[in-house]
């Protein structure tokens, strides 16, 4: 992890779930890192972290270009995370408008800055396993087309292919990451599956499953998502690499009620669920194949379920005051 000792990293979405670990690895592996931040998070992994003492914030929205274009020239940025999204799918579904301007308009924002600096080396955009939409083959390869139907599928389809367009055209060195559902402590978005359920059980609540219980998807654990992230950053030094977008997954699809019943298992508890059957606008089944990230990165993820999950709840028991409301 020399690799990272000394370079000048701008990372958007830093207090988000992912960003802030993130920020966390490179922090700890003397980066100087950079963050864009619109608002405050207080219960954030971020801020739990004392990472606001460790970075240079620079206070802004990402769709302001103007600024963007500053922040990349004035600290001298050879790397650029852009995590930063409206991620919530319910969200998008409401307030279509807004996740655009953030997810698609900010993305060009940081491309475009990006373009006009010579220092930028490398420049990591996270897609998601969204960006496919619905086809009817499983599990998602990176040469399948990209047909969100959604909203917020549609916003990383956009963010996908302006990366790529960024590329071909001016050979910006740009890569994509397309994970799958990613859970681990800080993620407190608590309509998401995990954290609603650990908040349930920490609260001792009965749990409310919006879809009918049969969604499937695959589960990330976070380090393993971030270190999918750093892998890809560093091998981005190689022609190969740029302009390529790639998959990360643990290749292992579950349900909903498949794991909820897991859960219980691995923390050996019991929950009471409700099962609405409403959600709407969401893909049934999706997961991923990541045969390309182990050929041409040497990526696999670390963490299995049963250890991933562990983690999670004693972050969730070490912040319970702090994050369980």
């Amino acid at each position: 992890m020399k690799y990272w000792e000394g370079k000048n990293v701008f990372v958007t979405g830093a207090t988000g779930f992912v960003g802030g670990w993130l920020v966390k690895h490179l922090v700890e592996n003397k980066a100087r890192v950079v963050v864009l931040t619109r608002d405050e998070v207080p219960n954030s992994n971020f801020m739990l972290e004392n990472l606001n003492n460790k970075v240079i914030i620079v206070k802004g929205d990402l769709t302001n270009q103007l600024l963007i274009q500053r922040l990349v020239n004035e600290y001298e940025i050879d790397t650029i995370f852009h995590l930063a999204a409206q991620a919530l799918v319910t969200i998008a579904n409401s307030n279509p408008v807004n996740t655009f301007e953030s997810n698609i308009k900010g993305t060009w924002n940081i491309l475009e800055a990006a373009r006009l600096n010579n220092l930028v080396k490398r420049v990591v955009i996270a897609s998601s396993d969204k960006a496919y939409g619905s086809p009817k083959i499983l599990p998602y390869t990176e040469d399948m087309p990209l047909q969100g139907e959604h909203p917020y599928d549609v916003s990383k389809s956009c963010a996908d292919l302006l990366a790529r367009a960024y590329y071909k055209t001016y050979g910006l060195p740009v890569a994509i990451t397309r994970c799958s559902n990613i859970y681990g402590g800080g993620d407190i978005n608590f309509n998401r599956i995990i954290p609603g359920l650990i908040k349930a059980v920490l609260k001792n609540e009965e749990f409310v499953i919006r879809s009918d219980g049969t969604f499937e998807r695959d589960y990330m654990y976070v380090e393993d998502a971030v270190n999918a992230y750093l892998t890809l950053a560093e091998n981005l030094d190689r022609d190969e690499i740029k302009g390529e977008s790639f998959n990360f997954g643990t290749e292992t699809p579950i349900n909903v009620l498949e794991l909820i019943e897991k859960i219980k298992k691995i923390l050996n508890i019991h929950i009471e669920k409700k099962v609405l059957g409403q959600a709407k606008g969401e893909i049934d089944k999706q997961y991923l194949g990541c045969e390309k990230a182990r050929r041409m990165l040497n990526w696999k993820p670390h963490y299995n379920l049963n250890e991933g999950i562990l983690k999670t709840f004693e972050w969730y028991k070490k912040y319970e005051n702090k994050v369980i409301n």
